[in-house]
């Protein structure tokens, strides 16, 4: 897997740090494809952001206008999945993870909302296989609510480059606030 740079920080190497990626859209700017292009292609160039988080799964064509859009600007695409619903059969999640990589994100991202113990297993299983077999960047997965927190704090193990913590309060279910992760991965880096 190749780390990306964005500013001074190497995403999918080493102690995590902390980077905020842009997210620009609603419900309404998904389901109208040029005013979520636009909204993009907006903030890119803005020349004011490093990376931009995009729903891979929006459609090919305006998939594709983002990413070219952001590319020219030198703006790093987060491509990202949330499934609100479940947890995906493993090779759902390895197979929508391939389809991003396809599609030329610079780094992968997919959340998942638990429904059972086991969907952390899925999901940690799932990271494992693309991480090894076939990613060529970062890859960041996470599982949402309750149990899910497991995926935020040992995905690293699993090959996730990257868990996402709040400053105050939390925007996605299970979300850890920052200074915890800090003393978390602390811990863990200092034993493993």
């Amino acid at each position: 897997m190749n780390p990306v740079i964005v500013r001074n920080v190497r995403i999918g190497e080493g102690m995590p740090k902390i980077c905020v990626p842009v997210v620009g859209r609603t419900r309404a700017e998904i389901r109208e494809a040029a005013a979520y292009v636009e909204l993009n292609r907006r903030m890119s160039g803005a020349g004011y952001i490093d990376m931009v988080d995009v729903e891979m799964f929006s459609g090919d064509d305006t998939v594709s206008a983002l990413v070219r859009c952001a590319h020219a600007c030198q703006v790093k695409v987060v491509g990202s999945n949330h499934d609100f619903q479940k947890t995906p059969a493993k090779e759902e999640i390895v197979a929508r993870l391939r389809r991003m990589q396809e599609l030329d994100a610079d780094i992968l991202k997919i959340a998942v909302m638990l429904r059972s113990k086991k969907d952390v297993l899925t999901l940690l299983a799932a990271t494992e296989e693309m991480c090894s077999e076939y990613a060529n960047r970062p890859v960041i997965t996470m599982s949402m609510d309750g149990m899910g927190v497991i995926s935020r704090l040992c995905g690293e193990a699993f090959g996730s480059a990257v868990t996402f913590g709040s400053a105050g309060k939390a925007s996605a279910p299970g979300q850890v606030e920052a200074g915890e992760l800090r003393r978390v991965f602390t811990l863990l880096h200092a034993i493993v």
